[in-house]
């Protein structure tokens, strides 16, 4: 694949238990530390597969400061698209940071997230950056991603957008329907942006759950080795954990 490839969105299904407002967020202390590990059979960002279909390890720690909903955060994954465009590494490791809180019966989420792959090898550059806002109002989300940088390494793509709108709605006690779906525009490329969508379920079990859904896009720009595609429907199955 080309250095073009996108790559999946780190903020997602582990570290949303630490950083949902929830009945009894007074009780928690002002400063909580945790930590999540996660196995994917798949690892898709924004529909596209970061991981040549393949599975994927990923994990990471969250810092938040509970009175004011400020938060920091790293997480980490291994991927497979720098090796296929000629470069070196097989991790990513994501940065972010912000805060998130109410405004009556809404709820809202903004920062910043650098993408950073060590020693990529890549002619050029694959790092990227993105300031976020998300609101929401109950089980549905809508959440813009803007970048100001180059959109992982396609060359003059600064100011690309992505616009990701969803809902977890709650079937029953421990199982939730996931729904999604994003729009990814890559700026100065018509040809590479393009829709995806995400549904599936997820059962919790405690402090760890288990995911399955199908995920798919209208793309077959992003391909990998022998011409896979990368962004086709398919399972991604999830098995995640908090501690």
């Amino acid at each position: 694949m080309n250095t073009t490839m996108l790559r999946t969105l780190p903020l997602g299904l582990l570290v949303l238990a630490l950083r949902t407002p929830c009945a009894g967020a007074q009780d928690l202390p002002a400063m909580q530390l945790g930590f999540n590990a996660a196995l994917a059979s798949d690892y898709r960002f924004r529909g596209i597969s970061q991981s040549r279909l393949r599975p994927a390890l990923q994990g990471g720690a969250d810092l938040v400061h509970n009175p004011t909903g400020w938060y920091a955060g790293a997480w980490l994954s291994t991927i497979r698209w720098i090796d296929d465009a000629g470069g070196d590494t097989g991790l990513e490791v994501d940065l972010y940071a912000g805060k998130r809180g109410t405004i009556g019966a809404f709820t809202y989420d903004a920062g910043v997230l650098a993408y950073v792959y060590p020693s990529s090898g890549l002619a050029t550059s694959p790092n990227t950056r993105e300031v976020y806002l998300q609101g929401g109002y109950g089980p549905a989300w809508i959440k813009y991603s803007h970048a100001f940088s180059n959109l992982f390494g396609t060359p003059e793509s600064k100011h690309s957008g992505y616009l990701d709108i969803g809902a977890n709605l709650p079937l029953r006690e421990g199982l939730v329907l996931n729904l999604h779906a994003g729009r990814q525009r890559v700026d100065g490329h018509d040809a590479l942006s393009y829709n995806d969508v995400r549904i599936g379920l997820t059962r919790s079990f405690g402090a760890s759950s288990v995911s399955l859904a199908v995920v798919g896009t209208d793309t077959d720009a992003y391909a990998g080795p022998r011409g896979r595609n990368l962004g086709k429907t398919g399972l991604v199955l999830t098995a995640a954990t908090t501690f």
